[in-house]
């Protein structure tokens, strides 16, 4: 479930849900805050892989040529 903030602009991209959950992931995880590690770090260890994957999924979606047709996924 996507995180809103009543002061903050509304996102209109794609995928900016998962985009917002993903980065919050990172940046509050035990590896970023306690280890002091940079996010990319924390990425490549493995931490937050099931919204990294569903970010990526929404992303090629939208480069999916079969998608002109069926419209993009409802992320």
């Amino acid at each position: 479930m996507p995180k809103y903030y009543e002061d903050k602009e509304e996102d209109t991209r794609a995928c900016a849900g998962i985009r917002e959950d993903f980065k919050a992931c990172l940046l509050e995880h035990d590896c970023v805050m306690k280890e002091g590690k940079l996010p990319s770090e924390c990425l490549k260890e493995g931490h937050c892989k099931a919204l990294q994957t569903s970010f990526f999924e929404c992303k090629r979606s939208m480069l999916d040529t079969r998608s002109r047709f069926r419209g993009r996924k409802g992320y």
